[in-house]
């Protein structure tokens, strides 16, 4: 499908669930709308930003696959997409970004202490909609999600501090910061049907996959410029943080010279010059090769999942477009 458009991709995705995905956009938008003041104008703000919702598609996908969405599958997938809204405010702050995908973001528009109350509203918000659930695996498992985002961060922050290039923590941090609101999708969409829990299990790990090659396809676009995405090429190394590509690139060739520089970055002392010679490094020593290789793989292992697992014609195609759509885009 390589040759889809996003509008072609997302449309294959949303064919099964376009009813249900109505009703969770009206919930979510009721969700993120306040009466008045400084906490409308930012919440609409966030509405107006918009996105694919890759997230709350897959969990409803996911429970579409074993049985049907139901109530308790929207309100824990509005509770699911509040908990990730709030913690992308969040992470704007503590990164003082000044863009997410093209958009000012909240500390941008207003300031650091408007952005951290709106994301904790959002966040309380996230808490009251999964309640209406009633179900207590979903709410453990939404508020058990909302420690491991908030450990994840601390992490990341913590391996700028620790001077080697290990994939392993790499893949750590990814797992809790990225990947996790995907396993979620699986385990939740799951759940919210009813479904057994060796069903639980095998749906969170396939949505966890799905997550890491998200997060290494987000890390591919750091080494391009590209304006749809809303931030120059190396800004991860400049805000300190090594991803997948030039780790392999780092760890294959032994070049003491692309040390010192990996190593000024996690000091935040390297110089825009010495980013680019980073970046050109990477690309030279097969470190993006290297990164499709990783998600090539991980997506042959999704698709046996589906070919294996999801009965339904229609959701497969629906899956497997949405799987080939995390490798295929472009931003």
């Amino acid at each position: 499908m390589a040759n889809l458009t996003v509008m072609d991709y997302l449309s294959i995705i949303k064919s099964p669930i376009l009813d249900e995905l109505k009703r969770f956009q009206d919930l979510f938008d009721k969700s993120m709308t306040h009466t008045h003041g400084t906490l409308e104008t930012a919440l609409k703000h966030l509405r107006q930003r918009g996105g694919k919702r890759m997230r709350p598609l897959l969990m409803l996908l996911i429970a579409k696959s074993q049985g049907g969405v139901n109530d308790i599958t929207l309100h824990a997938a509005v509770g699911l997409e509040l908990l990730h809204t709030a913690s992308l405010v969040h992470d704007d702050v503590v990164d003082e970004s000044e863009e997410r995908r093209g958009q000012a973001s909240v500390n941008a528009s207003f300031n650091n202490k408007i952005a951290v109350l709106v994301g904790d509203y959002i966040l309380s918000t996230s808490l009251l909609y999964v309640s209406f659930t009633k179900h207590s695996d979903i709410i453990s498992r939404l508020a058990h999600l909302g420690q491991v985002l908030s450990s994840g961060e601390i992490d990341q922050l913590d391996n700028i501090s620790i001077m080697e290039f290990s994939e392993k923590r790499y893949y750590d941090i990814i797992k809790q910061k990225t990947a996790s609101l995907f396993a979620a999708c699986g385990s939740i969409g799951a759940m919210s049907t009813d479904a057994a829990d060796d069903v639980v299990v095998s749906t969170e790990k396939f949505c966890e996959t799905i997550g890491v090659m998200f997060q290494i396809k987000d890390d591919i676009f750091d080494y391009y410029d590209n304006a749809e995405i809303g931030k120059p090429t190396g800004n991860d190394m400049r805000e300190g943080k090594l991803t997948l590509p030039v780790i392999y690139a780092l760890n294959s060739t032994d070049n003491e010279e692309m040390k010192e520089i990996a190593l000024k970055v996690k000091k935040l002392s390297v110089s825009s010059e010495e980013i680019s010679r980073l970046v050109q490094f990477t690309k030279d020593n097969g470190g993006i090769d290297y990164a499709w290789q990783v998600m090539s793989r991980m997506h042959q292992e999704c698709k046996l999942y589906i070919d294996d697992n999801i009965h339904d014609a229609e959701i497969a195609k629906s899956l497997t477009a949405y799987i080939d759509f995390v490798v295929e885009r472009r931003n």
